[in-house]
C-alpha cells in the first residue's frame, strides 16, 4: 500500500493497495551490514501496528493487526465524514490480531490469523519487549467510526479472550499495562485507559486488573476536564522519570 504515483504528480496523497504485491518484511542485524538484510514475503496486507517480536528458533515471530481489507470500498453514500472515516473504522479495515513466523533458515513464511474478533491498537506487559508474550490487550471500536469502544484481552497462547464494553457514549484510548510493583506474572498488573463520556460531558481514568478485564473497572478517577477521545499511551514507573522526585516535592511544597 502506497501512494498513487501519478496523482502525487499533482499535488494529491491518495493510498493505493496493491493486492497482486505481496507483504514484504525486512529483518535488520541488530550488529549486521547492509548486505545482511534477510526480505521475506508474506500475503498482500497493510499493517498500521505490531505488538511485539521475538525470536523463537530459527524463527523470528511477529504479531500484529492484519488488515483484511486495507481499501475499503466507497460505494458514495454518506456524508464526508462517513466516507472518510471507512479509511479509520476498524470494522471496515478488518483488523484482526495476526501471526507472522519468518524461518531464517529457509527463508519462508508461516503466517496465521490469531482471532477473528476485530480490535487494534495492542499493547502488552512492556517488560516482555521482544520476548514472547501471552497476552495482548487492545480495543475494540465502534462500526463505521474511529472511536474505542471497549477492550478485549488476547491471550495468543490458547486463543481465550475477556472483553469489556464500555457502554454507549464512552470511548476509550489505547490501553496501557502497568505492571504491578513486585509482580511475579505477565499479567499480574494493571491496564489504565483514559475515556471521553459524552453522557456525563467528563472524562475518566480506568484501571482494570489485568488479569481480570471482564470485571470491569477496579477504580475509577475523575478528571478535572473532559479530554478529547486519544489513541496512543504509554506507562513508565515514576521512579524511571528524570526530575519525578524533585517535581513532586516542588508540587508539595506549592501546596499541590
Amino acid at each position: 500500500m502506497f501512494w498513487d504515483a501519478s496523482l502525487l504528480e499533482h499535488g494529491v496523497h491518495a493510498p493505493r493497495f496493491h493486492r497482486e504485491l505481496p507483504a514484504r518484511f525486512a529483518v535488520i542485524p541488530r550488529r549486521g551490514r547492509t548486505e545482511d538484510i534477510r526480505w521475506f514475503e508474506a500475503d498482500p496486507t497493510y499493517v498500521l501496528h505490531f505488538t511485539n517480536a521475538y525470536e523463537d528458533g530459527d524463527e523470528i515471530v511477529l504479531e500484529g493487526f492484519h488488515q483484511g481489507c486495507p481499501e475499503p470500498a466507497d460505494d458514495g453514500s454518506g456524508d464526508l465524514m462517513k466516507r472518510v472515516f471507512r479509511y479509520l473504522a476498524l470494522d471496515h479495515l478488518q483488523t484482526r490480531l495476526h501471526r507472522w513466523r519468518l524461518d531464517m533458515r529457509s527463508g519462508q513464511v508461516r503466517e496465521e490469523r490469531l482471532t477473528d474478533t476485530i480490535t487494534e491498537f495492542g499493547m502488552i506487559n512492556g517488560a516482555l519487549g521482544g520476548r514472547k508474550h501471552r497476552y495482548v490487550y487492545a480495543a475494540t471500536g465502534v462500526p463505521g467510526r474511529f472511536l474505542f469502544n471497549g477492550l478485549v484481552r488476547h491471550d495468543v497462547q490458547t486463543g481465550a479472550e475477556e472483553s469489556y464494553s464500555l457502554g454507549e457514549g464512552m470511548y476509550g484510548s489505547e490501553t496501557a499495562m502497568a505492571p504491578r510493583v513486585g509482580s511475579t506474572g505477565e499479567d499480574d498488573g494493571y491496564l489504565v485507559t483514559l475515556t471521553t463520556d459524552m453522557n456525563a460531558d467528563a472524562s475518566f481514568a480506568l484501571v482494570f486488573d489485568a488479569a481480570r478485564v471482564a470485571d470491569g473497572p477496579v477504580c475509577t478517577l475523575r478528571l478535572p476536564e473532559r479530554i478529547s477521545s486519544g489513541t496512543h499511551s504509554t506507562w513508565v514507573a515514576g521512579s524511571e522519570l528524570r526530575r519525578w522526585g524533585a517535581t513532586d516535592t516542588a508540587a508539595q511544597a506549592v501546596g499541590l
